[in-house]
């Protein structure tokens, strides 16, 4: 897939949602302030491979530690350069996400040809089993005047850097976590991560999330959060043509009438009509893209549950989007 991102390239490649993928970065030149240890997203590169159409072999910015390419060799990370870019994100755009292979040679042998038709689809696919983490840990003092339980199915660390600077105390648990370690955590509220794949793959959590979701403690999902806890209230969800890959995409507050501009990062989108959402009678939409119409955000009717298909946690520019956080912290201080 593609993304139309102009800078935050190192946050892209380490982004957990990108897992397995190739991304196709539409800015001419990528590489030219280089790499450093405080803008990755985990703890290394999670792209399957990064097309561009120039790369910048000698950044140049104060807080560079070294070069695109090599941090990219060091984590054996392809990445192909000279490519029209932008043809290729027309293309995209014209027929829809889908398999590719990054290869030597001037046109694809029958082992490529092989290997691609081998290549799985996204369509039915949990990614986030293999994006999570192996076990629980815990982010943030001891004394702080909130505790959160956040499910990881691939979550970005600004998260975590953002819930810290509100005083919280985070525990991260797996994606496989049931309800009942949860409960024995003692949480103030529950936080839905970010994450790959198609979300209707990952029952395990959706069955989970229903659980939780009697009430008694708050829940804010981000982007795959957002996904699986419509699927949590009885809603569907559907692969989208080529996604919402960028940090410009224009989302309204429905309430107010706001609109926010937001970073995206994913394929698939809850189904909604008008301000329902169809087979989830407790929730109601709060947010659409106006792109394309599609749901941005949902939240319940009467319980404090709440969650934005976008990243409020990114920032390419505007922060717009950053009170969601204050909002879930509101919610805590109701309980």
């Amino acid at each position: 897939m593609f993304t139309t991102n102009l800078s935050g390239y190192q946050e892209v490649f380490t982004d957990p949602s990108y897992l397995g993928q190739l991304v196709v970065m539409t800015a001419p030149m990528i590489g030219n302030y280089g790499i450093n240890p405080e803008d990755i997203e985990s703890d290394r590169p999670r792209v399957a491979g990064v097309v561009v159409r120039e790369l910048a072999t000698a950044p140049s910015n104060w807080r560079s530690t070294g070069g695109l390419l090599e941090w990219l060799a060091e984590a054996r990370v392809p990445i192909i350069t000279e490519v029209d870019t932008r043809q290729v994100t027309r293309y995209i755009r014209s027929k829809g996400a889908m398999r590719g292979v990054i290869a030597l040679g001037e046109r694809p042998d029958s082992v490529v040809a092989e290997r691609l038709a081998a290549s799985p689809r996204m369509d039915g696919l949990d990614l986030a089993s293999q994006a999570t983490i192996g076990a629980e840990y815990g982010e943030g003092p001891a004394d702080a005047g909130y505790h959160i339980v956040a499910f990881d199915f691939g979550m970005k660390r600004n998260i975590l850097r953002l819930f810290v600077r509100n005083g919280c105390r985070v525990t991260v648990v797996p994606a496989t976590t049931p309800a009942a370690r949860v409960r024995e955590l003692d949480p103030d509220g529950v936080f839905l991560s970010n994450g790959p794949g198609d979300p209707a793959a990952v029952d395990y959590a959706v069955r989970t999330i229903r659980d939780l979701a009697d009430g008694n403690l708050p829940i804010f999902g981000i982007c795959l959060g957002h996904q699986l806890l419509g699927l949590a209230f009885g809603g569907e969800t559907v692969k989208l043509p080529y996604g919402h890959r960028g940090g410009n995409h224009p989302v309204r507050d429905l309430k107010t009438g706001q609109v926010l501009i937001t970073s995206q990062n994913h394929g698939f989108a809850v189904r909604g009509e008008g301000s329902e959402v169809p087979g989830a009678r407790g929730l109601e939409v709060t947010h659409r893209n106006l792109n394309d119409g599609t749901v941005e955000g949902v939240r319940h009717r009467e319980k404090p549950i709440f969650a934005v298909q976008y990243h409020p946690e990114a920032s390419p520019g505007p922060h717009d989007a950053q009170g969601h956080f204050q909002q879930f912290l509101q919610a805590l201080d109701s309980q």
